[in-house]
């Protein structure tokens, strides 16, 4: 597959993922979309950015998650300094919600 498809296909599942109209069709689309792994990494990565975004240590998000620090590290990185910013934007966007 080359990478303009790639890209199409990714665009795709962006577009896809907004048609859930709430957290349990999203849920069950998820459910279907991805292996317990899968969704288990996802969920780990989402937790591990609130935990970060909340100021804890990387150790303290390790030795309470079981996440390793290079995971932590890595989204560490994302949400600081990436230039997608996607943590970043979805926990703003969520505090503002909760606002």
């Amino acid at each position: 597959m080359d990478a303009d498809q790639k890209q199409k296909d990714f665009k795709a599942l962006c577009e896809a993922l907004l048609a859930a109209k709430d957290a349990g069709e999203m849920a069950r689309f998820l459910t279907d979309l991805t292996t317990p792994g899968e969704r288990d990494a996802l969920a780990e990565r989402w937790r591990v950015a609130q935990l970060l975004d909340a100021g804890k240590s990387y150790r303290e998000i390790s030795a309470q998650t079981g996440v390793s620090t290079t995971t932590v590290t890595r989204v560490a990185r994302f949400l600081a300094q990436e230039p997608h910013q996607g943590y970043r934007l979805v926990l703003e966007r969520l505090k503002e919600q909760s606002a």
